[in-house]
């Protein structure tokens, strides 16, 4: 599985992209992008990428939320590639996918899982790789170093869905990806929430 982040666009403030291929572009592998950034900057540089003979460029789109760094540029996909996009608010879409909880679907070579995950938005969900263990996080808040703060039941329901997953390397929508200390990282977030107030 190959797993490339894509540039940023130099003067706008956009979230990571990233685009998975399988490690053959055989013609069962699912071209995908997770989020799309803020406009059409992506296309570039993914026009110089091997992606298979006889594939789609991209065949889905997956978007871990609606906040305009993470979706604005999707208007530009479509109409360039005319892919299936998985979001959680399906209806406000073309040629759309609506999304259950643990959701089985391939990316590149591999299956993968979706899962909601609120607690930065109430429509945010996160992508799972089990063959290569990989969490794609969106904007969920990974490291809670402190107590004694405020937060939903439903973001402390998803830093626990997390531990049960055992990622070992976490790509989240900006920032570079964790690769060390993950579920240690993730265990001391968890405490940190338990020891704040939690609000139903």
């Amino acid at each position: 599985m190959k797993i490339i982040r894509l540039k940023k666009p130099e003067n706008d403030y956009s979230s990571n992209v990233y685009y998975i291929l399988g490690d053959w572009n055989t013609l069962e592998d699912v071209n995908t992008l997770i989020d799309v950034g803020v406009n059409d900057f992506i296309i570039k540089e993914m026009e110089e990428i091997n992606h298979g003979v006889g594939k789609h460029k991209v065949e889905q789109i997956i978007l871990t939320h609606d906040h305009f760094d993470h979706s604005a540029g999707l208007k530009y996909l479509i109409k360039k590639y005319n892919p299936n996009v998985i979001y959680a608010f399906s209806d406000r879409i073309p040629n759309s996918t609506k999304i259950s909880d643990g959701m089985r679907v391939r990316i590149g070579e591999a299956d993968a899982f979706i899962y909601y995950s609120p607690g930065h938005s109430n429509d945010s969900i996160s992508v799972f790789i089990p063959k290569v263990k990989a969490l794609f996080s969106g904007d969920t808040l990974i490291a809670i170093n402190n107590p004694n703060g405020s937060y939903t039941r439903a973001y402390y329901e998803t830093i626990k869905k997390y531990i049960s997953l055992s990622p070992a390397i976490i790509y989240p929508g900006h920032g570079e990806p964790i690769v060390q200390n993950v579920e240690q990282i993730l265990k001391y977030t968890r405490q940190n929430i338990e020891k704040s107030k939690i609000i139903d």
